[in-house]
Formats: structure tokens, C-alpha cells, sequence
């Protein structure tokens, strides 16, 4: 992931990454996943483009881009720490936990530390639901996160 690109760089590279998936049944969701794991967000420079290869509008693909959460229109930190906010992981605690893991960051969800280390996102369903509250650092999923888990997850993110 390379956050640090020339406007050109984004189309050229946007024209590449379509270029590889047009050609698949529905390929706009395929592209989105593959843009955002080449800049780290879907970079609005790549809508135009995206539009244009797939002959869609760039409304509808503006539509996609921001109905799922998922997708980011901006830069995220180096690493990305994802606190469970489904009824589940509420009833077990998990409100509390935000509330910590806010504070230990000194962020609130959908900010980034200023040392650009940790972004704090909500996320509404890990699947761990027997093992609530659950989080995901970097792709990676923890269960029964407590006040002790927490501060190893925020101390290993801020690294």
C-alpha cells in the first residue's frame, strides 16, 4: 500500500488495476477491493476512470464506493484497529471497551492518531459473537477483549 502518489500515478495505476479485472462478471466490486489494497483507500482521482472503463456513471460508482463501509476515501493509519459494535459484543461489554480503546488512543472512531499510527473504525459484525466483545487489528481477530487485551492491542498498534 503506497498512500504517497502523484495524481497521474493514481489514474495510471487505476488504468492497470481495471485493465486486470474488467473482463470479470461484475467487476466493479473486485476493482474497489484491489484500488483500496494498492492506495489504501479508494483515492477519488480513481472514480473517473473506474467510470469510464466499466461505462458506468461516475455517480453509480460513487454510489458503490460510499454505501459500503468498507470502503475508505482516505488514508488510514499504518495500522487499523476495528472495535465490534453489534448487539452481541454491546451486551458483553463492548461499549465500555470503546470507550477505553478511545481513550488509550485518544481518538474517536473514523480518526487516525496524529503520529498516523492507528486508525479507530467501527465495524458491525466480526463473527465472534460467542467470544464477545471482539476487535481486529490489522486483518487479525481477537475474542473476549477485555480492559488488559485492549491496552496489548493499542500498545502493539502504536509500534
Amino acid at each position: 500500500m503506497n498512500v504517497h502518489v502523484l495524481g497521474s500515478d493514481v489514474e495510471t495505476r487505476t488504468l492497470a488495476i481495471v485493465g486486470d479485472l474488467k473482463g470479470l462478471e461484475g467487476p466493479l466490486l473486485p476493482i474497489l477491493h484491489e484500488i483500496q489494497a494498492e492506495f489504501g483507500y479508494v483515492p477519488q482521482e480513481s472514480l473517473p476512470v473506474i467510470a469510464r472503463e466499466l461505462n458506468l456513471s461516475r455517480a453509480e460508482v460513487h454510489g458503490v464506493v460510499t454505501f459500503y463501509h468498507d470502503y475508505r476515501d482516505h488514508p488510514t493509519g499504518r495500522h487499523v484497529l476495528k472495535l465490534c459494535r453489534a448487539e452481541a459484543c454491546q451486551a458483553m461489554g463492548g461499549d465500555d471497551l470503546a470507550e477505553r480503546v478511545k481513550s488509550l488512543l485518544g481518538i474517536d472512531f473514523h480518526q487516525t492518531t496524529l503520529d498516523g499510527a492507528v486508525t479507530l473504525e467501527p465495524v458491525y459484525c466480526l463473527g465472534l459473537c460467542s467470544c464477545a466483545p471482539a476487535a481486529m487489528l490489522d486483518g487479525e481477530v481477537h475474542g473476549r477483549v477485555d480492559a488488559d487485551l485492549a491496552k496489548e492491542l493499542v500498545t502493539e498498534a502504536r509500534r
